[in-house]
Order: C-alpha cells, then structure tokens, then sequence
C-alpha cells in the first residue's frame, strides 16, 4: 500500500503513505499565519513522524526522529534550505547527519514533511456547503428489555414515556430523508431503541417502504439494525441478512464485566443468552457488515482483555468503547483511569499484531484507519455532521440532532411532518468544524476524529464546541496505535521490510 522512498538511505526507513497537502493550521501562539505541524511518536518500537496537514507518515531512525523539531523550529522561524542544512548537517565529515537533513528537506519540497494549510482560506465557502440530509438514527421504539446501567437513554426510554413508533411516523421519516437528502443516492437508516426488535414488524415494513422509495426516487437504502441480541431469532436474522447492511451486536465483553452492566430488570444476566446467537449471527454474515460493539467503564479498565475474549469467541468485526458518563457515576471514567487505559491500546496493539502473524487477524473499529483515501475533506472537517447532515427522529416524529440528544428539549430541531423549525440550532451544528473548535487547532488527530463528538463536548463542556478532555486523550493514543498498526503491516508487507 505504501512505497520505498526513491533513491534513498537508512534514514526515512518507509514512507507509508505520500499525500498532497490538503488541510490548514493555526499556530501555538493563536496568531493567524501558516505554519506546519509534524506530530512525533514512538509505539511498538517504530519511531514515527506523521505529517499532519498532508497526512503523509514516515517510519524513521534515530538521527531524523531527533533531527525533525530542529528542522521544524528552524523553519518556524523563517529559514531557508541552505541555511538549515549549514546549521544542522554536521562537520564535513558527518555525511550520515547530512543525508538525514538533505532527506528531510527533499521531503518538504516534496508536500511530504511539513506541509502547509490549503483549505484554510476556503473555510468560509465550506460552511456554505448546502446541507443534505443522508442519514438517519430512527428511534424505533423507545422501550427496552434491558436495564443498561450506563444507558444514556435511561434504560432505552429517554427519560420520557414509552413508546413506539407507528408506521405511519416511520413513513414520513423516511419520506422527510428523501425529500431533504438532494442529489445524494445512498442513504442510511439505523432502527434504534430502545431495543428495535420489540417493534420488529414495523422495522419489516419500514424496509419494503425504503425498497419502494428506492425505486421511485433513484435512492438507495443503506439500512443498519442495533439490538441487545435478547430478541434475535433465526427469523429475523434471515431478515437481517437479506435487507441489512449491518448489523450492530451489543455485549461489553466477559459475562462478569457484561452482566454487571447490562441485565434484565431484574438483575438477571444477559451474557450467557446472547453470546451463542451472536456467533451464529456473525458466522452467518461471512464475519463481515457487523460488529460486536460494547462498552468499557471504570469497572473494567482492563477493557482489553474483553476485546480478546470476544476475539476468541470467533468474533472478527470488535468495537469496545469508553463509556461517556458524568464523574458523579460510579462507572464513569476518571483521569486516574487514563494511565492504564492508555496502556490497554498499547496492549491490545501488540496482541493484534502478534494474532495477525499466526493467521488470527480480527478487525478493531477504533483502530480501522485509512492512510491514502480516506473521509472526504468534508468528512474530515465536520464529523459525523449531527444535525444537519444526520438527524435522530423519535417514535412521535420529532427531529434531534443525533439519538444523544433526544429527549433534551432545547435540542429539539422540529419534526418529520412540518421539517426543521430550530434553524438557528441546525446552522450551529453545520458551522461546527475542527476549524471552529479551538481545542482542535494545535491537535494532531483533529482529521481522523474530525472534532469528536458533539455530544460529548455538550455534554462535559456545556458546548459543542468544547472538547470532553479523557475523550480526546483516548483518541490521540487510539490514531497512534492504528497508525503504527498501518506502518508495520507495510513494512511487513513490503519487498525487503522488516519489523524494527
């Protein structure tokens, strides 16, 4: 996927991936120039330099790993080549030191090392952009058969009453994403609870309506179930296979960590129910267009060992997540916590290279990156665009920004009948980019998270365009991991790569 650098030492050892340079940057100061950004760090043994307005990543040795700040400073301070190179390349004799700089400015030259903003003077035009709607949380039923402890939704009922969604509602949901998704073809649905599967015949129909849409409107619907498994039948999994994109499987992980954490009501366990049926569901799907997503809190720091065990169970599509709780709950995360957790992505890291070396290679969500393509640029800049380009709606048709904010009346949008009501919140949610958050500005991850969560930030920071700090930590090591993941699969890969 990558390629050799031409014509080149020891020095860069592998240029994984070459991109232009597409992004922008504000300086450390807050003054409003171009500079440039190299993020460095160690993982695994890799010395790595990840470029960060052109997204281009180098596995370096040593002498360039110390000698890129230099350049970086040097640069910042408005010198030339030559003036660098005299500064930094050594006696005559040191030849070594000076291909290692001559290297690194060959690279700059080449959009490859300390790329500068292109994009910048066009944030403007970007917030512009018109606002198609092209996905869709669809609060199926606000009911649930579990008592998810860390539910954000209050045990699936959203702090509000119970509910349904008729069919009729349904209907004009997907006739309000259609109307308002523009020239957009593919567009997702997600039936979400709730636990969906206690409206099943209506998620059925809805699917036979998104068929018919589809032929009369040149659409093409991308639908996704998210379920607590409890319901799932082989029935319906014939159902799911055939109309379902993908599939989203509940379970946090080992039956301890899981049932402390998602029993019935009546503090029975869930674990030993699901699991078997989970197994099925994904040997059924080719172990593809699913995930078995669950969640990690302060009870189990040591989420890793729950990935695994899912692992070893047979599952290879894993998503396990930070909990996101207020610090007066007793599962919340706390910055204590963050030492260790930071140490479980180094661990499970390791173990996914270690399992792919044997022939056990498993996919985790949080380590999936794509180094040459991609997201979009918009993509890239605005997230998941929650309340404008993704909306949640509720078994009575109200319209929220995304299935985190559903039930906060402030964050109520308008409705699947009468459209969008709250403009002046919907052109908030537009406008919120890594560019407007200036928590983002001096932040190397800012195009792979693209901001956050929005939520998150609302919720820790009371803004969304805020940052929830334990978040975004866990966020930077995660990129870190994957790119080092990246990195020694190409290397491994590559014609003469070895692993350092």
């Amino acid at each position: 996927m990558g390629e050799q650098w031409p014509d080149r030492g020891c020095c860069f050892l592998y240029l994984l991936v070459k991109s232009p340079a597409i992004f922008a940057l504000e300086n450390r100061t807050g003054k409003r120039v171009v500079i440039i950004m190299v993020h460095l760090f160690e993982n695994h043994g890799y010395k790595i330099a990840l470029d960060v307005d052109s997204g281009s990543v180098h596995v370096v040795d040593d002498l360039v790993y110390e000698l890129i700040p230099q350049v970086e400073e040097m640069l910042a301070a408005g010198a030339g080549d030559a003036e660098i190179a005299a500064a930094l390349g050594g006696g005559l004799m040191d030849l070594e030191r000076k291909e290692a700089v001559a290297e690194i400015l060959e690279l700059k030259n080449a959009g490859a090392l300390f790329s500068k903003d292109e994009y910048e003077a066009q944030v403007a035009q970007f917030t512009k952009r018109e606002a198609v709607v092209k996905a869709m949380c669809l609060h199926i039923a606000h009911a649930c058969n579990l008592g998810c402890k860390y539910c954000f939704a209050g045990e699936g009922e959203y702090y509000g009453p119970c509910g349904l969604m008729s069919l009729e509602v349904g209907k004009q949901a997907l006739d309000y994403l259609v109307a308002h998704s523009g020239g957009r073809r593919n567009l997702e649905v997600d039936f979400f609870g709730g636990e969906p599967l206690l409206n099943w015949e209506v998620v059925k129909q809805l699917v036979q309506y998104g068929r018919e849409l589809e032929k009369t409107h040149d659409k093409n619907f991308r639908f996704t179930l998210t379920t607590n498994g409890t319901l799932l039948t082989d029935e319906i999994m014939e159902f799911v296979n055939k109309e379902m994109s993908n599939l989203v499987l509940s379970i946090d992980g080992r039956q301890e960590v899981h049932d402390r954490m998602r029993p019935y009501h009546n503090g029975k366990g869930s674990h030993a129910e699901i699991v078997p049926k989970y197994i099925k569901a994904a040997e059924s799907r080719g172990q593809m267009n699913y995930y078995v997503r669950g969640t990690y809190t302060h009870f189990n720091t040591d989420f890793a060992e729950d990935v695994l065990y899912l692992a070893d169970q047979g599952f290879e599509q894993i998503s396990v997540e930070p909990v996101v709780a207020q610090p007066t709950e007793a599962y919340a995360l706390t910055q204590e916590d963050v030492p260790e957790l930071l140490k479980q992505y180094d661990k499970l890291a390791d173990e996914m290279l270690k399992r792919r070396k044997e022939g056990r290679p498993f996919n985790f969500f949080h380590f999936m990156i794509d180094l040459e393509g991609g997201p979009c640029v918009y993509k890239r800049l605005s997230g998941c665009g929650a309340g404008c380009e993704y909306v949640s709606v509720t078994p009575w048709g109200d319209i929220y920004p995304c299935h985190q904010f559903v039930g906060q009346p402030e964050f109520l949008l308008g409705n699947v009948k009468d459209g969008i009501q709250n403009t002046k919140l919907r052109d908030e949610f537009h406008d919120c980019n890594v560019y407007s958050k200036p928590s983002c500005k001096d932040c190397f991850a800012k195009y792979y998270c693209s901001g956050g969560c929005m939520a998150n930030s609302q919720h820790f920071s009371g803004n969304i365009y805020g940052a929830y700090e334990i978040g975004c930590t866990l966020q930077r090591k995660r990129i870190e991991c994957a790119i080092m993941l990246k990195a020694a699969e190409s290397l491994e890969d590559s014609e003469g790569g070895e692993e350092l």
